[in-house]
């Protein structure tokens, strides 16, 4: 798959996790995934947009022309609808721009805190002696952000400082910074855990390399 950081922006991240875990005792790992879901009724959805508003035009325009119902006319009416929801479902699958829209919020949610759920098992995130492991993920369809601690960084990391980590990448998100996302990520993580960070380790437990795909 080709990478979606640059090799520039990936190693500024990785000097950057570096400085920041030695600052706070925390293993992070970034990962960033193109979507999280393959989504199949977005087409669907895209589909019936499309044959609405077509359907719509043919009524207005038989308002307009009463009385031009010719059997061509019938036939070009449902050729025209059909044609433009298809166009509609293939844009869909063709431009995440267009298909973002139709996308639920919540449906969104779910499924990349159920992707990063399943990449914290799959890279081993627990396995730190102290549980200090820790997941930042960005789902760049979805442009959401999933911050997922391990239990031994409960009691330094609260629901207030983890919404305002992930708010400060939302907003860098959702003017295409992916890198730029993470950087301010990984800045909020910084300011809230190093005023707790008392006996910090300096060895790494968890790789280090910034985790890249494609998802679902």
């Amino acid at each position: 798959m080709k990478h979606i950081l640059t090799d520039q922006e990936r190693i500024g991240l990785d000097r950057r996790v570096t400085d920041v875990e030695k600052r706070t005792g925390v293993q992070i790992v970034l990962a960033v995934v193109k979507r999280s879901d393959t989504y199949v009724e977005l087409p669907w959805k895209a589909f019936a947009l499309g044959v609405g508003v077509a359907g719509t035009g043919t009524v207005l325009l038989d308002l307009l022309r009463p009385g031009w119902h010719t059997s061509f006319a019938v036939l070009l009416a449902v050729v025209t609808t059909l044609a433009t929801g298809a166009s509609c479902a293939l844009l869909c699958v063709a431009a995440p721009w267009f298909a973002r829209p139709f996308l639920e919020t919540h449906r969104a949610e779910v499924e990349v805190r159920q992707y990063a759920q399943s990449l914290f098992l799959s890279r081993e995130v627990f396995a730190t002696r102290g549980r200090t492991g820790l997941l930042l993920l960005v789902s760049l369809f979805e442009r959401q952000v999933v911050l997922l601690p391990d239990t031994g960084l409960d009691k330094r990391l609260g629901r207030k400082a983890m919404h305002d980590v992930v708010a400060r990448m939302t907003a860098a998100l959702a003017t295409g910074q992916v890198s730029g996302a993470l950087e301010k990520g990984l800045q909020g993580l910084e300011e809230h855990l190093v005023a707790t960070a008392t006996g910090v380790s300096r060895e790494n437990e968890l790789p280090s390399v910034i985790i890249e795909e494609k998802g679902a």
